[in-house]
């Protein structure tokens, strides 16, 4: 199984509208493009939480082409998404890994 996980640091300002937002659109709209079967939101703990909270994302597909093919085709105009309605108010990073 392929886990695409995105790291997120979220401003303290934005951050209940940022959650709502990943809740209700941006997690629905990764999923509904039908490459990951599900996913996992996480918040990290032990981190310095005085200008927002940090969570990690994960979702999960069963190849590396279904991610690429995310990657190609939807994963930009979804980044852009989080710009345009949040700015600079957010700082993310996006990593892969493999179950073994």
């Amino acid at each position: 199984m392929i886990i695409y996980n995105i790291t997120t640091k979220v401003a303290t300002g934005i951050h209940p509208e940022w959650m709502h937002w990943m809740r209700e659109e941006q997690i629905p709209a990764i999923l509904n493009t039908g490459l990951f079967h599900d996913y996992r939101m996480c918040r990290l703990l032990d981190q310095d939480d005085s200008e927002g909270p940090t969570y990690a994302i994960q979702y999960f597909t069963d190849s590396m082409e279904n991610y690429n093919t995310f990657m190609a085709e939807h994963s930009g105009g979804l980044r852009q998404r989080g710009y345009e309605l949040f700015g600079d108010q957010f700082i993310a990073f996006g990593t892969v890994m493999q179950t073994i």
